[in-house]
């Protein structure tokens, strides 16, 4: 009989938070948004490439688990993110060249129950 959480893994998620307003209020192609959430996330993954979860989120090809959340404005992603560096939290804060437009970050991956409290306030995006 197999110990009790014997062959569980944890799990390792890539939160990506996205400025809704791009797309709802200043009318940005939803492309252009997907691309930016995409940036943040390589940019994350590329920044930590030799942290231990990234390493082992990076080993689970094709089970890796992306969460997108929205921020409803610039404020809201910019005090995000001076949260998450205040709490040490590594991500990577997307700012679009060359209009200098902060725009969504990615973080690396970590343990659900790690960051999942910094980030419960925003909703998936739509």
């Amino acid at each position: 009989m197999a110990a009790p959480g014997a062959g569980t893994t944890r799990r390792l998620v890539q939160y990506i938070v996205v400025r809704s307003d791009l797309v709802h209020t200043l009318a940005w192609p939803l492309g252009a948004v997907i691309t930016q959430a995409c940036h943040a996330a390589t940019a994350a993954i590329h920044l930590n490439y030799d942290d231990p979860d990234t390493q082992e989120y990076l080993s689970e090809l094709d089970s890796m688990h992306k969460v997108v959340l929205e921020a409803p404005d610039l404020a809201s992603l910019s005090t995000l993110s001076e949260t998450l560096n205040e709490k040490g939290v590594a991500h990577k804060l997307w700012v679009e060249q060359p209009e200098n437009v902060p725009t969504c970050l990615a973080l690396k991956p970590y343990p659900k129950e790690a960051v999942h409290p910094l980030l419960r306030k925003f909703k998936l995006f739509k």
